[in-house]
């Protein structure tokens, strides 16, 4: 008698994934925003805000934009999903996936409305699932954007026993006149540094060569340099600049002419991207105190000064490139909101780049 095959035989149980859905479903209403059109009939189990084949949002309900422009970004978390995986912690990936994308969209002076995942995993695990996607959630709501669907995708031919990917899709709005765009930038002009909360998702390939190979260590490894495990440090969700950054165009508007959110390439990459022509930035390393793990990272690996700014953000985040007269304003205005900042250079007259000294 030949054998019977089914799609469970090939991996993927669809009485599981109902369960992975309605297990989801809680995080993803918690972050619905003015905005958002939901389907007519509730889906699956009377779920929420999950179900349609693709997601709505009505820009009028965005607020008063009578010229909008749609701002959309993409990316994912990278190796940090290893560190994740070693600990067996998966409620703050999810952070740092919509952080990897907000904080690029708002770059452009634009709100982020509207937020889906991509998760892809070689079987069906909601427990693991629900996990993830209440990171994604908490992250949706401390941006103020609202998780509107996303995809699960079980590979199981494509992914071994207990890896997984994730992928985020931001979208937003700007208004045309107050596009910022780096072309307002001149000399004179001060940049602002906003501090991160660590290593943020950028360079783990190195952060993991560095730390398990080169210092020898595991992730439940003590650091008293950290004073804080290894898993512990290195699983810190990166910092959402959101609602502090809106907070600042609000407040000063057209003082700030340029933004920058500080990823993979570091400073002198990042903040080079949006000069004008013959505009350089110098950067002063004394402006602020680098955190500990940067120290510590460079230490275990012998790695270079300028290979460290290029890869890491070495405890800058994102900077804000402003008028001067606006800086000290802008700096207040971000420590009330719990965001650390320093004046940490100035806009010259020179070839496009950056110096840090």
């Amino acid at each position: 008698m030949r054998e019977q095959y089914d799609y469970k035989k090939a991996g993927l149980d669809l009485e599981k994934y109902e369960q992975t859905i309605s297990g989801i479903q809680v995080h993803v209403a918690r972050t619905q925003r003015p905005g958002v059109i939901l389907p007519p009939f509730p889906p699956r189990k009377g779920g929420k805000g999950v179900g349609g084949f693709a997601s709505l949002f009505d820009l009028s309900a965005a607020g008063r934009y009578t010229n909008p422009v749609l701002v959309t970004c993409t990316d994912g978390v990278g190796s940090k999903l290893k560190i994740a995986q070693l600990v067996g912690k998966f409620d703050t990936v999810g952070i740092d996936l919509v952080a990897m994308s907000v904080n690029d969209l708002i770059c452009t002076g634009g709100e982020p409305l509207s937020f889906l995942d991509y998760l892809a995993m070689p079987k069906d695990d909601p427990a693991l699932t629900a996990e993830l996607v209440k990171g994604i959630a908490d992250g949706c709501l401390e941006s103020g954007c609202a998780l509107v669907g996303g995809e699960t995708a079980i590979l199981p031919d494509f992914y071994a026993p207990g890896d997984f990917d994730l992928a985020g899709f931001a979208a937003g709005v700007v208004e045309r006149d107050q596009l910022i765009d780096g072309r307002k930038i001149q000399s004179g002009d001060a940049v602002i540094g906003l501090a991160s909360s660590g290593v943020h998702s950028n360079g783990y390939s190195l952060v993991r060569k560095v730390a398990f190979e080169a210092a020898g260590l595991t992730v439940a490894d003590r650091v008293p340099d950290l004073g804080k495990t290894v898993g512990e440090e290195l699983l810190t969700p990166t910092r959402l600049y959101v609602k502090p950054i809106r907070r600042v165009l609000g407040a000063f508007g057209d003082a700030v002419h340029g933004l920058a959110n500080i990823t993979g390439g570091g400073l002198p990459d990042n903040v080079g991207r949006i000069l004008p022509p013959d505009k350089r930035v110098h950067i002063a390393r004394s402006a602020w105190s680098v955190p500990p793990v940067f120290g510590w990272l460079q230490k275990c690996g012998n790695v270079a000064d300028a290979e460290m700014f290029r890869v890491f953000n070495m405890g800058v985040g994102f900077v804000v490139i402003c008028a001067p007269a606006a800086a000290d304003g802008i700096v207040q205005q971000l420590a009330a909101d719990g965001v650390p900042a320093w004046h940490i250079g100035a806009v010259r007259d020179g070839a496009v780049g950056v110096e840090i000294q």
